[in-house]
């Protein structure tokens, strides 16, 4: 198992403890993510595909390639990016472009919970609806059963539906507003349905403060696909499942 490094959040100086994640490299060889010890974490405010993959070098075979850049939700509802450690021949710097020029198996919260569940399997997010599909296989994880895409999201207003439970999924690069937060929780109201929210750039500070008045569990996912609580509703909804 990979070991947990120390993480400072720079938006509210919370320190976390992050494992980075491990991939199959095409060798048969696990490679882990070498989080840079000592490197200051970016907040992520604005997401683009190209800076969301580092290039790593695989020690076993050598082979260098593009791996999803490791990312953390912190409770605040920031997310960051760690930095790597660049390959032979780039410093920290020239690693960051090299990611931006480019084109798994992660985990999710380390469980104090009520309910004992089998290691989460992510899928890699590559495009908005690899978001949809993470988000969905997330939720059944969770222990929801029957979870369904929706037909036609712009008339439903929701992403995945399932007995009990409405979800939206926000693979965008801008974090997620408060008429988004409201609109879920409308939704959820009119279904008798719980409301869950998952983001790929965090959430805006007015939209955080809604959903913790309305009890809708957030989550950030990173393109691991792995999706990290950012408020208590969505820590309970992990301890207690359904």
């Amino acid at each position: 198992m990979a070991e947990s490094v120390p993480v400072c959040c720079p938006a509210c100086r919370r320190e976390h403890c992050f494992t980075p994640p491990t991939f199959p490299c095409a060798c048969g060889a696990p490679l882990t993510l070498p989080v840079l010890p000592g490197c200051r974490p970016e907040l992520l405010e604005h997401r683009t595909w190209q800076e969301s993959w580092v290039t790593v070098r695989c020690p076993s075979c050598d082979r260098r390639d593009s791996w999803p850049a490791p990312e953390l939700g912190c409770t605040c509802g920031a997310v960051v990016r760690l930095p790597v450690t660049p390959p032979p021949g780039l410093d920290c710097r020239d690693a960051g472009r090299a990611a931006g020029a480019s084109t798994g198996s992660g985990r999710p919260p380390s469980p104090t919970s009520a309910v004992l569940r089998p290691a989460f399997r992510p899928v890699t997010i590559r495009t908005a609806r690899d978001a949809v599909t993470a988000a969905a296989q997330y939720l059944k994880w969770l222990g929801f059963a029957g979870i369904r895409q929706s037909q036609d999201r712009s008339i439903s207003g929701v992403d995945l539906r399932g007995p009990g439970i409405i979800a939206q999924v926000d693979p965008t690069t801008h974090p997620t507003g408060l008429r988004a937060i409201e609109c879920l929780w409308l939704h959820g109201m009119g279904d008798s349905a719980l409301g869950v929210f998952f983001s790929l750039a965090g959430y805006g500070r007015d939209a955080r403060q809604r959903a913790d008045d309305l009890l809708i569990p957030l989550f950030v996912m990173d393109l691991t696909g792995t999706p990290q609580p950012v408020n208590d509703p969505a820590d309970e909804l992990i301890r207690m499942g359904p």
